[in-house]
């Protein structure tokens, strides 16, 4: 850590602590009145597992070691909230904790954006590439997840599973690679998340090519920037792929599709149309 890191991360652990009282995380308060505002530096030390003597010298901003481990005990000792928890990490010098995907939760706002990006496909997944939300578009270009198992509905285990998608895309090889990498390294980074294990359990038991791909250890970001689409209705479809990804929620990613030619937008256009039938 750089010197101002150090000094930023005492002053954040101050600032955290002088903030909670003692029945805030289930200690007594005493009799008298406490000199100190908020918890004593020892009452972070006891709540967190860690020596007084080095705890004071972290909020003292020395060149002390910092573990992920002790870090995280500390952000559960002062009570922090997500936004505090990352910034924590970063002061550290430590990559953030993972966040979680918000599920069920996922806020209205999302798929009312979804449906404004209408007549482009749009759709939403989370960091284990489950998809969590669509809008028609995307339901009639590529399938209807409302259709599919929730707990099917995901990215890698549609690409190696489902016979309509491997024969939607052009180039499945290229897209299998990409998603599978982006999956693998997901699952590396979040190892005490059992969805990535039960998606690959499952995937192995119905796909030897999927096991043999996922033994290899394949690691990647997407890649892809035109998603080539051949179609069973109209034919040839090519749209530009954009990923967003949404600040409020860091492990949600806005997938965006757009026609590449006008002769891609009227195949679109014809497609949608049935939409209104």
């Amino acid at each position: 850590m750089t010197d101002h890191r150090k000094r930023e991360l005492g002053a954040f652990l101050r600032a955290r602590r002088e903030r909670l009282k003692p029945q805030d995380v289930g200690l007594a308060a005493g009799g008298g009145r406490r000199r100190t505002p908020g918890l004593r530096r020892e009452e972070v030390a006891q709540l967190s597992g860690v020596g007084l003597t080095w705890y004071t010298w972290l909020e003292q901003g020395r060149d002390i070691p910092s573990s992920r481990q002790v870090i995280e005990a500390l952000a559960t000792a002062l009570r922090l909230e997500d936004d505090d928890r990352s910034h924590i990490f970063e002061l550290a010098g430590l990559r953030p904790a993972a966040q979680r995907s918000p599920g069920d939760k996922l806020p209205p706002l999302v798929q009312r954006v979804l449906d404004n990006l209408m007549p482009n496909p749009a759709y939403v997944f989370d960091q284990r590439l489950d998809i969590l939300a669509w809008n028609a578009a995307q339901a009639t270009l590529w399938l209807d997840p409302a259709k599919v198992e929730p707990a099917e509905r995901n990215l890698l285990w549609l690409i190696f599973t489902d016979t309509a998608v491997r024969e939607l895309l052009v180039d499945w090889e290229s897209a299998a690679r990409s998603v599978l990498g982006q999956f693998r390294a997901a699952a590396g980074r979040d190892g005490n998340d059992r969805r990535y294990a039960e998606i690959a359990d499952r995937l192995r038991a119905v796909s030897p090519d999927f096991g043999s791909r996922w033994d290899s250890y394949p690691v990647a970001e997407f890649n892809v920037e035109v998603n080539k689409l051949d179609h069973p209705l109209v034919g040839r479809i090519d749209l530009d792929l954009l990923h967003l990804r949404l600040v409020e929620h860091p492990t949600l990613t806005v997938v965006l599709q757009t026609p590449v030619t006008s002769i891609d937008s009227a195949r679109l256009a014809n497609l949608l149309d049935r939409l209104d039938r």
